[in-house]
């Protein structure tokens, strides 16, 4: 799996080269992606931003290990994730990435805590669960089952699940899609700490422009490309977002 990364920034963590998506349904072809260079580096923070069906979900996916692309290649530091086999894709999803999606996907029966530890004790070099739930601000619910968490603390013990494994990149999905603006600030806030604390390459989808202005990086997507790329020359605290 080692092949050498096209040529790139020393602290390149991604780069795509030319990735498409072709979904097949019976007949129909659906074209996801048609072509996308990229590069992330380490400790960005990054908003993929753009409407439904411009393809940010399955870039997200790709980058992730989640998905294949139809054409292009993608490597994640000295590694090419196309053409790799679903065991070394599982090794690099538990062992380098964090994912957060806009459901919470928590275990109902067991505690954050243990919420949490269930991907720990899989982890290589975990933080403990307590100060995972410590970093997203809930260090004293470490007992509280999901039923007795509102939905922006489940969506925090999700996020201190995804990253008490200290990945180095953290992927979201829409991680606000099901709060309002209010929780949903918090929820960012919580990202912007363990980006700017653990230097996680962070990267957030929204169709929400309103968030773009948190990120060191804008990357709108329309059509399956890339519409535009645009740097905050400076970052607006996640406090100050309105949307």
């Amino acid at each position: 799996m080692m092949v050498c990364m096209p040529e790139a920034s020393p602290n390149a963590v991604f780069v795509a080269r030319g990735l498409t998506k072709i979904y097949r349904m019976g007949e129909v072809e659906v074209q996801a992606l048609r072509g996308i260079d990229l590069t992330l580096y380490s400790g960005e923070l990054v908003v993929l931003l753009g409407p439904s069906g411009s393809g940010k979900s399955t870039l997200l996916n790709i980058l992730g290990g989640l998905d294949a692309p139809s054409g292009g290649e993608v490597y994640y530091l000295d590694h090419k994730l196309t053409g790799a086999s679903e065991t070394e894709l599982t090794r690099f999803r538990r062992e380098h990435v964090g994912f957060v999606f806009q459901f919470y996907n928590l275990i109902p029966s067991l505690t954050a805590r243990e919420n949490v530890a269930a991907v720990t004790e899989i982890s290589a070099a975990p933080m403990r669960p307590e100060d995972a739930l410590a970093l997203v601000g809930l260090g004293n619910r470490l007992d509280h089952f999901p039923a007795q968490l509102s939905g922006g603390e489940q969506q925090r013990v999700a996020i201190a699940r995804a990253v008490a494994k200290n990945p180095a990149v953290l992927l979201c999905d829409e991680p606000t899609g099901a709060l309002d603006s209010a929780t949903g600030v918090v929820v960012l806030e919580v990202l912007e700490q363990v980006n700017r604390e653990l230097g996680t390459l962070t990267v957030l989808i929204t169709h929400n422009a309103g968030i773009a202005d948190m990120a060191d990086r804008v990357i709108r997507l329309s059509d399956g490309r890339i519409a535009d790329i645009h740097e905050n020359a400076t970052k607006k605290p996640a406090h100050e977002l309105a949307w």
